[in-house]
């Protein structure tokens, strides 16, 4: 950007986009409905914004209207069972999402009425409620004016400082330039049609510079390498091996629950080995029973955030005597079974 004289452009410019082009959102006001005196449904917005981190709108959608239909107050999300919630979550992963959710839940129940604070000083003290999500509730739902940052934006803010810095070093920096521009007039709109903006126009690959509001002021679409940024530093991901064990007696399959805390906290898996460098040299010493073991064919690969995991999966009859949870195949849904788990499921029922 030139000078600080052509913020108000770029406010202006971003803003009439929006009312024109900005998505439909089912949770979203959108400022012809505000004109009408619709407002913002916190509770509405606190879910799509935690359903949406590491999700996309078209996947967290039917999570987020199937809460709603189950929970339909913060209250009654409150009041529910963890599992339940659990259960009700599988699919969208990142699962310390749900048990925060839930957590957050019971202390907007239990401290404040039902009512969210309306600051985002205030929201930052929720359990599972970051800079991200408490800047965006404060500016959508409260008018506050905040500096709303995410992944979208990093986007637009590294295509138009032209920023260097690799993420995730350069967040900070990203953060500051975004908020030179932030708009205090209309916040949630500003900050809702700034996320349109790289979601919609600004995107990863092939961004419609023609027609983005802000490409007058673009200094990558000056320099015509958009594609360049944000820049980010290539990590190669370990990969960690184990091996699991499918035991079905006529429709049902033995089941564990994993611990509350550290990775799919609270979900339910197959008995197994513990995820290490190299696969097990003895992998039926962690099999829950003596049996004839049959290895499936291929493994079960499964990618996290920060490493890929395989699994061979074994199978056999069991004997409902054994100790553990016995989950009915077909009630699976019953159950807070991540995709991971379901994989090796399929796998096992699949030879």
């Amino acid at each position: 950007m030139k000078k600080q004289t052509d913020i108000p452009r770029l406010r202006r410019d971003l803003l009439a986009w929006y009312d024109r082009s900005g998505r439909t959102l089912p949770w979203r006001i959108r400022p012809e409905d505000r004109e009408k005196g619709a407002l913002p449904d916190p509770y509405k917005v606190w879910l799509s914004e935690i359903m949406l981190q590491q999700t996309t709108v078209p996947h967290a959608t039917p999570y987020w209207r199937k809460f709603l239909s189950e929970f339909p107050t913060i209250d009654d999300l409150a009041r529910a069972d963890q599992d339940k919630v659990l259960a009700m979550w599988a699919g969208l992963g990142y699962y310390a999402r749900a048990r925060n959710l839930h957590k957050c839940a019971r202390v907007i129940a239990s401290e404040f009425r039902g009512k969210f604070p309306q600051s985002e000083k205030e929201l930052l003290k929720l359990p599972g409620i970051g800079p991200y999500t408490a800047a965006t509730m404060a500016a959508i739902c409260f008018d506050e004016p905040t500096n709303i940052v995410d992944g979208n934006v990093e986007r637009v803010i590294s295509r138009m400082f032209r920023v260097h810095t690799p993420l995730p070093n350069a967040k900070s920096e990203l953060r500051n330039l975004a908020g030179t521009i932030a708009d205090p007039g209309r916040p949630g709109d500003y900050g809702q049609a700034l996320m349109d903006l790289g979601a919609t126009i600004c995107t990863p690959k092939s961004p419609k510079c023609e027609i983005c509001p802000w490409s007058f002021e673009c200094q990558a679409f000056r320099h015509q390498d958009q594609a360049n940024y944000p820049v980010k530093v290539k990590k190669v991901r370990p990969v960690k091996y184990g091996a699991v064990f499918a035991l079905i007696n006529d429709n049902q399959i033995l089941m564990r629950k994993r611990p509350e805390k550290g990775l799919l906290g609270g979900m339910f898996e197959l008995p197994g080995s513990p995820w290490t460098a190299k696969s097990p040299d003895n992998p039926l010493e962690f099999a829950p029973a003596t049996r004839n073991w049959e290895k499936c064919a291929g493994q079960v690969k499964h990618v996290f955030t920060h490493f890929e995991l395989r699994l061979d999966v074994y199978r056999a009859q069991g004997d409902a005597k054994l100790n553990g949870i016995w989950a009915a195949l077909d009630k699976l849904s019953d159950y807070a079974v991540p995709t991971l788990t379901k994989k090796a499921i399929m796998a096992a029922l699949n030879e």
